[in-house]
């Protein structure tokens, strides 16, 4: 059974980046919130395989959130819709650099990627029913060199936090970034034209 999308899709992700832009592109959404309580197990094990790409990191990533995001549909009993789910992941010289463990980490993040061009990867997946597909969108994002008293500064400011690569480029961030080649709206989390196309395949099946 494909399920009408004029009644809007959930999306499972917390991220309130990823709201505004589904809402940019007028794509009717309910929350679909994973575990977030203390003590709880989480849905999703987000460690890396030994070897793993960053390319296939992220979008492992992705199905198994919407994987975890249906589920959790069908466990609350649910209105069923399609499920939307993204994560995005930096990577440098081959090395994955997801969320900061803490500031030090942020920093130690930060100081890497000053100076040098980078990979952003955002995986989108879409789920309904036994139908799942997904896609990878890259960007290469150059940082302008960084002072050790910049890196501090951003890292104090807090926006760091819960951000791959320890940076939003909608941010703060934003001043740091000499070039970028690739989704503008990827780097921020959602890359609107992969989900787009993936919204009208689903679509193309009714």
């Amino acid at each position: 059974m494909i399920l009408s999308l004029e009644r809007g899709i959930y999306l499972a992700s917390r991220s309130p980046r990823r709201r505004e832009l589904l809402s940019q592109i007028g794509v009717r959404y309910h929350l679909l919130l994973f575990r977030s309580r203390p003590g709880e197990m989480v849905d999703v094990d987000e460690s890396t395989f030994g070897g793993e790409t960053a390319e296939a990191y992220v979008e492992r990533m992705a199905r198994a959130k919407v994987e975890a995001g249906w589920q959790r549909m069908m466990q609350r009993n649910l209105p069923r819709a399609p499920v939307l789910s993204a994560d995005t992941t930096v990577a440098l010289d081959g090395k994955i650099f997801g969320k900061p463990a803490n500031h030090e980490h942020a920093a130690e993040m930060l100081g890497a990627l000053s100076g040098r061009s980078h990979d952003v990867l955002t995986a989108v997946a879409l789920k309904s029913d036994d139908w799942l597909e997904s896609v990878v969108s890259r960007s290469e994002v150059k940082f302008k060199p960084l002072t050790a008293a910049e890196i501090a500064a951003y890292v104090d400011s807090g926006e760091c936090d819960d951000k791959a690569g320890a940076y939003g480029i909608q941010g703060r961030a934003a001043r740091f970034i000499v070039e970028l080649r690739g989704s503008y709206s990827g780097v921020v989390g959602l890359p609107l034209y992969e989900t787009g196309q993936l919204l009208e395949k689903l679509r193309s099946r009714r």
